[in-house]
């Protein structure tokens, strides 16, 4: 199983390979923005192992966020 993490884009840089710098929360990654040459800066995009592989509204990537979040509360009350 996969899994994507939406992360909204601070910044991009334009070079051989199209990187930026995304926001998950608090934790700021780089990452490959190579296969959404149309992401701008401000937007979320969905991230999987370093790579962001769709652009998300913001309604879509809260709603996954918040999703996750239940997720991981539901995990810290299991024995």
């Amino acid at each position: 199983m996969c899994i994507g993490i939406p992360g909204k884009i601070l910044d991009a840089t334009e070079g051989s390979l199209r990187m930026g710098r995304v926001a998950f929360g608090e934790v700021i990654k780089q990452v490959s923005l190579a296969l959404v040459p149309e992401a701008q800066v401000g937007e979320y995009v969905l991230v999987h192992a370093g790579t962001a592989i769709q652009v998300l509204d913001e309604a879509a990537a809260q709603e996954v966020l918040d999703l996750l979040e239940e997720l991981a509360e539901s995990m810290e009350d299991r024995p």
